[in-house]
Formats: C-alpha cells, sequence, structure tokens
C-alpha cells in the first residue's frame, strides 16, 4: 500500500508542469533557474490602443515644470495643440503653437506611466543644439569638467602675475576664460542663461583693444615662469591636443561642410549650389534616431549625406581643406571624416607656429614661448579643434599676415584669406590697408587683389563663372545677413515672449558703430605700433561678434589670438620717426 502512494505521489510530481501548461498558466515575472539564469520571460501582449486621451497627454505635458514656466510667458488664447500616439514605442508626442511664434512647445508622454519623457521649449523645439546634448561639440572629453577645469588652471598658473595677484593682467585672464560659465548653462541646454553671461568677454576685449590702441601701453608684467619652460609646456599641451582630437572628438557639421567643399574642387566643381541635399531624392541609408534619412542618391549619381546649407562660407573655407580631401579621401558619407581632423589639426598647429614667429620679431623669444603656450593652453581653442571646425582658419591667417605686418603685400595677402575664409575678417581689412600711417598701401592692394583672384578661381570651373558669382552670394554673404538665431541677445524677439527684449534696434545702432569704428581705425591713431595693430584688431573681430546674430563658442578663437598678443606683448615696440623721409610710410622697429 505504502509503495503504491509513493509512486502515485512520483507521478503526480511529475505531470505537474504538464497540467499547469494545459491549464494556460504563465508566468507574470521572469523566471530565473536555481544559477540565477533566465529561463522564461513573461508574455507581454503589444498595446493596440492607448490608456491616455489626447486630453490626458496634453494636461500631463503641460504640467510639466519646464513646459509650464515657458507657456506662462503666452496668453491661454491663440494656442493650438496636437497629440499623436506612437505604437511602437507606446508614447505621445505633443506639440504645442501660439499665433506668430509659432511652435513654442514639444515632447513625449509615456502612456504607460504618463510620465514624460522629454519636454523642449523655445528654441529647443527648431535647435537640437540648443538642447544640451552631452559631447554635441567637441565630444565628451573637452566638456569634461576635469579636463576643462585642467586647461583653465594651466592657462593662469602659466601666465598670471603672481607677484601681483590684483593686476589688470590677471584680470584679463579671468576675463578670457569667463564664457566658461556661459559653456556650462549652454551644455545643459538653457540658452537664456547662458547668451548673456558671454557678452562680458567680448565687451571686455573690445573696450581694452581701443585703450590699448588709443594709449600704445603694452604689458607692464610678466609670467613668472622661464621661456623655456613656457615653450617646453607649450609643446607638451600640443601634443596632447593633437591626441585629444584625434581620439576624442567629433566633426559637426561647419567642418563636414568643409570637406565637402574640398571634394567638389577636386572634382570640377564649385561649392555653391552642389551640396548634397535630401529633397525628394531616393534614399539609401538608414534613418537616424528621428525618423529622418540623410543620405540621398545626388545628381552625381552617388550616395551621399546631405549637408543642404553648408555652402555658406567664403572659398577659402573650403580650399583649405583640399589638402586633407587629397590625403584622405570623402567617402560621401558623415563619418569620421579624417580630412575634417587633418585640417583642424593642421591650422591648429601653424596658429602656434605663427604666434612664435610674432613674438620672436616683436617681443623676442619670451614673448614668443608666451604666446605659443597662451594658445596651447586656453580652452576654447581646443573647443574649436575637439569640434573640428573651420574657425582656426581665418584667424591663422591674419596671425601670419600681422607676422609680416610691415610687408603691404604680404598683409594684404593674408587679409585676404583670412576675409574670404570667414567673413569677419574683412572688418579689419581698411585698418590693414593703411598701416602704420594713414596713407593706402598700394602693396596691399595688390597682395589683396592677387590672393582674392587666386580664391575665386574656383567659380572657373563652372560653365558660367558669373553666375556661380552670383550663386555664391545668395548662399553665402546674403543668407549669414539674413540668418535667424537664438544664440544672441539680438532675436529673442521671434519667440514673442513675455520678458524676453526686442533688441533689434540696438543691435542696428553696435553694427553702425563697428562700421564707423573700423574706418575710424584706419585713421587713427596717426601712426600705429604692432602692439596697436594687434590691439584694435582683436576690439574690431570681437566687436563684429558682439553683433552676430549667430555666435557660437567656436568663435571666440577670431579674436583671441590678438587679443593675447595686445594683453601679453610687453611695450616694447615703438615707431622710429627717422626712419622714413615720409611720415606715413615709416615703418615699425622694436626699440628697447
Amino acid at each position: 500500500m505504502a509503495r503504491r502512494f509513493l509512486a502515485g505521489l512520483v507521478l503526480a510530481l511529475a505531470l505537474a508542469p504538464a497540467a499547469a501548461a494545459a491549464t494556460g498558466t504563465t508566468p507574470t515575472a521572469p523566471v530565473y533557474d536555481g544559477k540565477g539564469r533566465l529561463v522564461q520571460t513573461p508574455f507581454v501582449p503589444t498595446a493596440t490602443a492607448p490608456r491616455l486621451s489626447k486630453e490626458r497627454a496634453l494636461a500631463l505635458f503641460e504640467a510639466n515644470h519646464k513646459v509650464a514656466a515657458w507657456l506662462s510667458r503666452y496668453p491661454r488664447s491663440g494656442r493650438s495643440d496636437e497629440e499623436t500616439f506612437d505604437t511602437k514605442d507606446g508614447s505621445w508626442t505633443v506639440k504645442v503653437w501660439w499665433g506668430a511664434a509659432g511652435e513654442i512647445a514639444e515632447g513625449r508622454v509615456d502612456d504607460a506611466s504618463g510620465v514624460v519623457l522629454e519636454a523642449w521649449t523655445g528654441p529647443q523645439v527648431a535647435w537640437k543644439m540648443a538642447r544640451g546634448y552631452s559631447g554635441a561639440f567637441g565630444g565628451t572629453r573637452i566638456n569634461d569638467p576635469w579636463i576643462w577645469g585642467t586647461f583653465c588652471l594651466v592657462f593662469l598658473i602659466g601666465l598670471a602675475d603672481w607677484r601681483r595677484p590684483v593686476s589688470v593682467r590677471n584680470l584679463d585672464l579671468i576675463m578670457l576664460l569667463s564664457p566658461t560659465a556661459s559653456l556650462w548653462f549652454f551644455n545643459h541646454g538653457d540658452v537664456f542663461t547662458a547668451v548673456p553671461l558671454f557678452y562680458p568677454v567680448l565687451a571686455w576685449v573690445v573696450i581694452r583693444g581701443v585703450w590699448i590702441g588709443a594709449t600704445d601701453r603694452g604689458s607692464t608684467t610678466r609670467a613668472v615662469w622661464p621661456a623655456w619652460l613656457l615653450l617646453a609646456a607649450a609643446v607638451f599641451l600640443a601634443g596632447f591636443r593633437v591626441g585629444l582630437n584625434v581620439e576624442s572628438s567629433n566633426v559637426i557639421d561647419v567642418g563636414y561642410s568643409g570637406v565637402i567643399g574640398a571634394e567638389r574642387i577636386v572634382h570640377g566643381q564649385a561649392p555653391w549650389g552642389h551640396f548634397p541635399v535630401e529633397d525628394n531624392l531616393k534614399a539609401c541609408g538608414p534613418a537616424d534616431a528621428s525618423g529622418e534619412i540623410r543620405e540621398r542618391i545626388q545628381a552625381n549619381g552617388r550616395c551621399e549625406t546631405a549637408n543642404p546649407e553648408g555652402d555658406t562660407y567664403g572659398p577659402v573655407a573650403y580650399e583649405a581643406y583640399i589638402p586633407g580631401e587629397l590625403i584622405r579621401p570623402w567617402r560621401g558619407i558623415w563619418d569620421t571624416l579624417p580630412a575634417s581632423h587633418i585640417t583642424a589639426v593642421a591650422f591648429d598647429l601653424l596658429c602656434m607656429l605663427g604666434l612664435f614667429l610674432v613674438g620672436r620679431r616683436y617681443g623676442g623669444f619670451p614673448l614668443a614661448a608666451t604666446l605659443v603656450f597662451a594658445w596651447a593652453a586656453y580652452p576654447f581653442t581646443q573647443y574649436v579643434s575637439n569640434s573640428n571646425t573651420n574657425d582656426a582658419i581665418m584667424p591663422c591667417f591674419l596671425i601670419f599676415g600681422f607676422w609680416l605686418a610691415s610687408s603691404g603685400l604680404g598683409r594684404g595677402i593674408f587679409a585676404a584669406l583670412g576675409g574670404w575664409t570667414k567673413f569677419a575678417g574683412l572688418i579689419v581689412a581698411p585698418m590693414w590697408l593703411t598701416y602704420p600711417g594713414r596713407r593706402v598701401s598700394r602693396h596691399f592692394l595688390v597682395g589683396f587683389g592677387i590672393a582674392t583672384l587666386a580664391a575665386f578661381s574656383v567659380v572657373l570651373l563652372e560653365p558660367s563663372p558669373l553666375h556661380e558669382l552670383r550663386v555664391f552670394w545668395d548662399r553665402s554673404i546674403r543668407w549669414q545677413a539674413g540668418r535667424e538665431s537664438p544664440f544672441s541677445l539680438w532675436d529673442w524677439r521671434q519667440y514673442h515672449a513675455r520678458g524676453l527684449p526686442d533688441l533689434h534696434v540696438v543691435q542696428r545702432f553696435l553694427e553702425v558703430i563697428l562700421v564707423a569704428g573700423a574706418v575710424a581705425a584706419a585713421w587713427w591713431p596717426r601712426f600705429k605700433t604692432p602692439l596697436q595693430l594687434a590691439a584694435l584688431t582683436a576690439a574690431l573681430l570681437a566687436g563684429f561678434e558682439l553683433v552676430l546674430t549667430y555666435w557660437l563658442y567656436t568663435f571666440i578663437p577670431w579674436f583671441y589670438a590678438f587679443a593675447a598678443i595686445a594683453l601679453l606683448m610687453p611695450a616694447v615696440v615703438r615707431i622710429d620717426v627717422e626712419s622714413s623721409p615720409h611720415p606715413d610710410e615709416r615703418e615699425p622697429v622694436a626699440v628697447a
């Protein structure tokens, strides 16, 4: 009897799993075996209908503190909204519009939990770069607070006057580093806090540049470190910067445009009007996270990643990438773009070389070492390198033009190359034209004309060069002049939001002041030393940035090299009044 009972019990236990399966029981949580391995997962049917209504999804989105704060700037009347349910990820996409401002908020709400997954307001709606994505500019390493902070610390340790902690020199250095606070807020998606914080450095460079230009007073203090140590540190930093670019950087659209333009030139086309677009062309690549397919079959029959607004720069901005394109040709897609890395690193190093030559000429080895170190240790120059933009090209040409300041031909050539890279460089042309006095330099005009013709010779690649020049004007100068942007104080009126000022009139007034200043600098002071030329060049370039509608942190090196020269150069360069019988043709020479 006992044996029969035991046999029945064993049989019952053996059949228990089958019985459970027969009843249709399914696990409600993951099932693991005795060793912790997953052996069974619960069946979750795909949602066919949303749990939330459109009205509820909208209410949850509008209740988000960020969204609510922004929507409070607009009247309730006049709003419209749209809610769309995505069955793939089970979330609602919510969009809100208001009157002339257009779309003012957008985000996603999880249908199951009601949690707001994304919330974009104001400029973040149309500008993904305003959302504060980690590493979007320069990669994650240069934006790491420890690496950025180390650059700042090395910059201060190497250049500060430690004998007099409270000095104008140290204040200059702190002001040059001050955009760091603005960048921090930008990286966290807070555009309206970030933007006002970069204007102090621009205003400071303008004020200091005008003061030095008027008084011809150079730095009265020197760094505490010997020149050889500063140069050794600069060489080490240069190697570190190259490694940081190669290993931990990205290429934003500006660097991508340079590669495309160079490829077009190498293959017999002018860049303007020939960049890859999306339009209704046949897709040839995968969709990105937002569902957009940017790789399309272009008119040349090649599958290329679109960059429709990349042809908005001067010809030199594309010609400068030709060596990199010849070394590592573009494959048609937005990959690692080695040609862009090659160009960014090359011009970064060339800026250091140019500053070394400038220092040797106008202040000897100590100034040469100081200027190279000032570039190598400054975090915003590395920010440009790590973003692989074209923003070191224009200042590089101007640095070499300044090195050859006593040669009208050299000034003209490099002023043209700089100006036809980034149009901001043209603001210094009137002053460089008359340097060092008030007479127009015929040699400058010849050099400027030769370089301009050489730069624009790419239009000869087209059947109608005159038509291509018109395309250049429309695609670059006219487009740049009409840009809208939230990355300055001047265009916030486009959001029609309560609390945001309309400073359009102020911008126009400052633009007039800038043009008047550029003309005045060509005539005053009557005689300019290299120190005054550097200071006024920095002031004009910073002034140009101050009135820009579209501004970015990569623009800081435009003026930085000349600000460093003006703020760090000792007052040892003067005009030798006996060197020429013609007052307006006297050349600057270094005297003790």
